[in-house]
């Protein structure tokens, strides 16, 4: 009880000085556990994607192409499937529902995704959290479009709005733009924090129409050009698509229906299972989280040094007061012991003041990463690496307090007691 009542003094006494050793240690703590929650908030984010998909079907390319473009906008499909094809597979007993996914125009730098009603009803993010629109209705008339919420914050879209797609995937304004059909908004999605904001969807009819009249993938000549108001459904051929999402019956017929696909002798074809290779590629991105981790860890000892460079700095001024309490009996181990509590009350107070600016940064946050960055902030407060990094910052901080501890109990007592000129 004594060193409590010491030490407390003590600290109390250079108040300052341990305010701010105690705040440079929270910063540290605080670093290092919002990087940790930060990777698993990214991690979850990017493996939840998509969710309730058992496999992603796509032309044969490699597994990883497959999920970048389809999924994250990222690169160009090598190939299409034949649209009688998908029909065979969707029509399959252990098929329960399927996404058709058409993709190759753009808008102003985002990608256009042609897709069925089939998108509104079962397209899952982050486990069960459905697609919705913030206004408006689904995209399945021929000449509607349905803007991703990105999207719509950049362009300033409304419902009604009229928006021209662009011939091909640009990254501004396209050369050759289909502006003889025009869409018209119809409805706008709620944030996900996904590459779905990024997109702008219309319907499988609205992608062959705006391409009808075109010819061996050429603009038609003036005497050639349908007219909008000439287009309608029964004069629409659903052609090729780009990949589609898919559900079993039962998750048991995943791997089989995985093979049946790849073995697919009408058309070489590719099914993958999303969350797999979306682990995969999050593995391979590991080096970010190892460099984040080692800059957290450099802070964290800069912040420990600070603590040292403060409590040898304050020794010259406690020279008095180490030299009374050995006059009064305290010997080296008592003098040791209680610069050793003193570090370690420091420490213990800077990972509590870490933990909270950590926690309550997240709190109030935590909705604004979700959308922005599509980090998704849930789940447990700490895991138990962070548990250990906590102990293991607890115990550093112990030891370093051994330093000046060691450094006082071995001063003389008249070090203190003599006046130094």
């Amino acid at each position: 009880m004594i060193f409590i009542t010491l030490a407390l003094k003590s600290l109390k006494n250079r108040l300052n000085s341990t305010l701010l050793t105690v705040f440079s240690i929270s910063l540290s703590v605080a670093l290092l556990l919002a990087v940790e929650r930060t990777k698993r908030a990214a991690e979850e984010g990017f493996t939840q994607s998509v969710s309730q998909v058992d496999l992603l079907v796509g032309a044969r390319t490699g597994p990883l192409n497959l999920i970048l473009y389809t999924i994250f906008n990222m690169g160009s499909p090598s190939n299409n499937i034949s649209w009688e094809s998908y029909q065979e597979i969707k029509a399959m007993p252990e098929v329960a529902w399927t996404i058709p996914y058409s993709l190759g125009d753009g808008h102003k730098g985002f990608r256009v995704v042609a897709t069925d009603e089939n998108f509104y009803q079962h397209y899952h993010y982050r486990g069960n959290q459905k697609v919705e629109l913030a206004e408006g209705t689904p995209a399945l008339d021929i000449w509607e479009v349905v803007v991703g919420a990105e999207a719509q914050q950049k362009l300033k879209y409304k419902l009604g709005d009229n928006v021209i797609i662009a011939h091909g995937v640009t990254r501004g304004d396209g050369i050759q733009m289909h502006d003889d059909k025009p869409f018209t908004v119809s409805g706008i999605l709620k944030p996900t924090g996904t590459a779905l904001d990024q997109s702008i969807y219309i319907s499988l009819y609205g992608m062959e129409a705006i391409h009808i009249d075109w010819k061996n993938g050429a603009a038609p000549s003036a005497k050639n050009v349908i007219h909008q108001n000439q287009v309608n459904k029964e004069s629409i051929k659903i052609g090729p698509i780009t990949s589609f999402f898919l559900r079993t019956n039962s998750r048991i017929e995943t791997l089989k229906l995985q093979r049946t696909i790849n073995n697919y002798e009408s058309e070489p074809l590719l099914a993958i299972i999303p969350g797999a290779t979306l682990a995969d590629l999050w593995r391979g991105l590991s080096h970010i989280e190892t460099i984040l981790k080692i800059i957290s860890f450099m802070v964290l000892i800069v912040g420990l040094a600070a603590m040292i460079s403060t409590i040898l700095a304050g020794l010259n001024e406690r020279r008095r007061e180490m030299s009374i309490l050995r006059s009064i009996g305290a010997g080296p181990l008592n003098i040791t012991l209680l610069l050793v509590f003193e570090s370690t009350l420091l420490t213990l107070s800077g990972i509590l003041g870490g933990i909270l600016i950590q926690t309550g940064g997240f709190f109030v946050l935590a909705e604004w990463l979700e959308t922005q960055f599509g980090f998704y902030t849930s789940g447990a407060m700490f895991t138990q690496i962070e548990i250990f990094y906590l102990a293991v910052i607890l115990l550093s901080g112990t030891l370093v307090g051994m330093i000046p501890a060691i450094k006082a109990s071995r001063s003389a007592l008249k070090d203190g007691l003599a006046t130094r000129l």
